[in-house]
């Protein structure tokens, strides 16, 4: 579960975001969408404790940040960074590391879990998305796509309480955005809660249990999927959709 409170932050003076607030249940899939430079990203990055934020307070799986402690060292962030994965934009893979060892990497060291079972749930894993084939490959060797479901997975690994993504089906072809869909929509139904970023309402539309409209570093509305794509409140949600690709 996710609760966002009053949230704010700022990077040199320049509001990313203006007092955001959300809650969202476990076992829910949650869309964000709206136009480039609005906070989308910025927002996924409070979350997980990456970004220090001014005011307001994120409570993810149970456990709560206050602005205080989101710019310090404390055992507090590091717990609650433990809660959430994700998936970047930019995917940043270990580049000396095989597939395999990618996805096995955090789950032993960080959770301590026996190599040869992290191993099999990474096999696992793969075959999944069709890329068990390369499981012994370096990142350079694959393609964008292939790179990109490497990173999805890699975050599915440590079994997060929530799955942050940005932009998780950029590279990818419409059936292997499917079998994201697919795999992503599994994850939540055991339980846990994601959060996707993307400017594809048309993969959103097929996921996501609500979406999220975001503008001007705002939380402009935010609603089941149906309802907000076929009845959203605010014209800047209208004119968004309007230009989207399922118009």
């Amino acid at each position: 579960m996710i609760t966002i409170k009053g949230l704010s932050a700022s990077v040199q003076g320049a509001r990313l975001l203006n007092d955001v607030s959300l809650e969202l249940e476990a076992g829910k899939i949650l869309g964000i969408i709206g136009p480039s430079g609005n906070g989308k990203t910025t927002l996924l990055m409070c979350l997980c404790g990456l970004m220090p934020f001014e005011n307001g307070s994120i409570t993810v799986g149970g456990k709560t940040l206050q602005a205080a402690e989101s710019n310090t060292r404390s055992e507090t962030i590091w717990e609650f960074r433990k809660k959430s994965g994700i998936v970047f934009q930019h995917l940043h893979l270990f580049p000396h590391l095989t597939v395999l060892g990618n996805i096995i990497e955090a789950p032993v060291h960080v959770n301590r879990v026996p190599k040869a079972d992290a191993e099999r749930q990474a096999v696992a894993l793969l075959a999944k998305l069709g890329i068990e084939q390369h499981r012994d490959k370096y990142p350079e060797e694959l393609s964008g796509g292939e790179q990109q479901r490497v990173a999805i997975l890699r975050a599915l690994a440590m079994n997060p309480e929530v799955l942050l993504l940005d932009e998780p089906t950029s590279a990818l072809d419409p059936i292997r955005s499917g079998d994201v869909r697919k795999l992503l929509k599994e994850f939540a139904a055991s339980g846990h809660t994601v959060v996707i970023v993307s400017h594809s309402v048309r993969f959103l539309k097929g996921i996501a249990d609500q979406l999220a409209f975001m503008g001007k570093s705002e939380m402009v509305e935010m609603n089941s999927t149906v309802e907000l794509l076929e009845n959203p409140r605010d014209e800047r949600t209208r004119e968004f959709l309007r230009y989207s690709e399922l118009n």
